[in-house]
């Protein structure tokens, strides 16, 4: 009786040991469980159809951050969105940040452009220009519409 009672605490502690280890991995190779050598900033956007929680945040082509929060501003009626970027990696204050696809069927991801501002930005500060997810629907419905007009003239 006693060999089996062993046996199942060991098996018990290996397979605890093995779920904390997947969960330490899953959390730091998606972003969620906040890097150590990270630091915070926010953003207020139109739309942020497409983002969620754990998207990419890139530079230049590069991930230098993860999308950590999404909340809608009941007074501005705005997506706000917090973002980790990586420590070392600093933006002037003018930059901007905005919504991008990676083509017509690709997958959406926040892209920074940077400013020329001497003025860096802190951690926790605002990044004030954004520039929302455009809707394809949308643009091709602006687009018919535009001829369906010069072709009733």
């Amino acid at each position: 009786m006693a060999e089996n009672t062993t046996t199942e605490v060991i098996t018990g502690g290996a397979v605890l040991a093995l779920a904390v280890g997947f969960f330490l991995y899953a959390s730091q190779s998606t972003g969620i469980g906040g890097a150590a050598g990270s630091y915070e900033l926010t953003a207020s956007f139109r739309s942020v159809e497409g983002v969620n929680v754990g998207t990419d945040v890139r530079l230049a082509g590069v991930k230098v951050g993860t999308v950590t929060a999404l909340e809608l501003n009941p007074q501005t009626f705005r997506a706000d969105a917090r973002f980790t970027m990586k420590k070392g990696i600093e933006l002037p204050d003018d930059s901007a940040v905005l919504v991008s696809t990676e083509g017509l069927l690709g997958g959406t991801f926040v892209e920074i452009i940077p400013g020329g501002s001497p003025f860096n930005l802190s951690p926790g500060d605002e990044m004030l220009d954004t520039q929302g997810a455009v809707s394809l629907i949308s643009l091709l419905m602006k687009v018919f519409t535009a001829t369906a007009d010069e072709a009733g003239r």
